[in-house]
């Protein structure tokens, strides 16, 4: 079957299958995508003629809430009235989610013509997935001429090719255990990861700091940066509702106060009403999904993107604060994730409908339920989350709640 269309060039499908294919794509793939170094992105800067210095930039890293701190940051932003680049990852429907300008997503010509105008560099440089997509993105908010661009770290922080920003503030969400592999096994070594991105003479903004010896490695980064350091837990900030559901989104939301905070005194100009609405209106402005996201009722069907241990805690307290008369759980994992210490934290009490997303890095629904057995987590087995879903509706009154989880993976199959 040809790659082309009829004139010669793919079309978006196309093109999204040729990216998949000649650049190795971490999500998918796992550590075997991951490339150390930033060789390419040093030179993917200068081909591009460093785009990302034509406007501001706020950096956003951590293990969990980055995500959602970075959609509150963009959603408050344009409720401002600045124009806002949005750079995010992973995606769960549909690649473009990763690049918004003030919310819309990257049209799919622009990155037929991305890929089409720059295959021949693509391939001779062998570059990774979120390298390039990186660029992209970095050009696509000069072309647009965004204000400001929110830029997600991808994974880590030192290493991460989003570390080429030169930005306004870097904010670290928090520091948990993830991609131990490649960032380190002890919570001390993933802060030293995280805290690359504090840039010299560059505020930096702590979310969450579980314990002084992570505190002590921020610090001793900033201080050898001379970047001013703020802990967001030595603020007192105003309380607004905030559309996003979850206890977990508190330490987030007061993150992003403390953000704006920092921000006012830098130049930027944000008001209360602003502050009101970008919190209310921030899935509409910004397309923020699967963060405690309700699906259908009657039962209720919730999901989220929740997908370590650190996230899954989080998790499970917010289904303890529900009310129901029997849980189900749709659950799946990758298999590269510190899976035991997940299976810890789950309700006993459950009913658990065991599968698996349509990935390579996907753990069998056979093996996660064997894993789980050891943890007194009883349920069934089925081959793709969509089978696994339509089940656990079939077996449910109208007075229980789902759970669909585990995963980005899993979550984007059912959204």
């Amino acid at each position: 079957m040809s790659n082309f269309c009829l004139d010669g060039t793919m079309n978006y499908k196309e093109t999204l299958q040729y990216l998949y294919a000649q650049t190795p794509m971490f999500q998918q793939k796992g550590t075997s995508a991951y490339k150390e170094g930033l060789d390419n992105t040093f030179f993917l800067d200068e081909y591009f003629n460093h785009p990302h210095q034509n406007y501001k930039t706020i950096h956003v890293g951590g293990t969990n809430g980055k995500g959602s701190t970075s959609h509150l940051l963009a959603s408050v932003l344009q409720c401002t009235g600045y124009k806002v680049g949005l750079y995010t990852s992973p995606h769960l429907k549909d690649f473009r989610e990763r690049i918004r300008v003030n919310g819309e997503m990257i049209p799919e010509q622009r990155v037929v013509d991305f890929v089409s105008q720059h295959k021949q560099m693509i391939e001779q440089r062998c570059l990774s997935f979120f390298e390039l997509t990186t660029a992209l993105a970095f050009l696509y908010f000069a072309e647009k001429e965004v204000d400001v661009a929110i830029v997600e770290v991808g994974l880590g922080g030192r290493l991460d090719c989003t570390n080429v920003i030169r930005p306004e503030l870097s904010i670290i969400t928090n520091v948990s255990f993830d991609h131990v592999s490649i960032l380190g096994d002890t919570l001390e070594k993933i802060a030293t990861e995280k805290s690359g991105i504090i840039k010299k003479n560059t505020p930096v903004l702590i979310g969450e700091c579980q314990n002084d010896s992570i505190k002590q490695v921020f610090v001793e980064k900033a201080k050898s940066e001379n970047a001013p350091i703020c802990f967001a837990q030595d603020y007192e900030t105003l309380d607004f509702l905030c559309e996003l559901r979850g206890v977990y989104q508190e330490k987030n939301k007061h993150t992003v106060m403390v953000a704006f905070t920092l921000l006012l005194q830098l130049g930027f100009e944000i008001s209360d009403a602003a502050l009101r609405d970008g919190f209310l209106q921030v899935t509409e402005r910004t397309g923020l999904k699967g963060r405690w996201q309700e699906l259908s009722s009657l039962p209720r069907v919730v999901c989220d993107t929740g997908h370590n241990e650190a996230g899954i805690r989080e998790v499970v307290k917010q289904i303890e604060k529900e009310h129901f008369d029997t849980l189900r759980i749709v659950f799946g994992m990758v298999s590269d994730k510190d899976i035991s210490s997940v299976l810890a934290l789950l309700p006993r009490d459950a009913v658990y409908y065991f599968t698996k997303a349509q990935i390579p890095r996907a753990l069998s629904e056979e093996d996660l339920k064997k894993k789980a057995e050891k943890y007194a987590l009883k349920g069934e087995c089925f081959a793709s989350v969509e089978e696994a879903l339509f089940q656990a509706k079939s077996d449910a009154s109208v007075n229980d709640l789902i759970f669909v989880g585990g995963s980005n993976f899993v979550v984007a199959e059912i959204i």
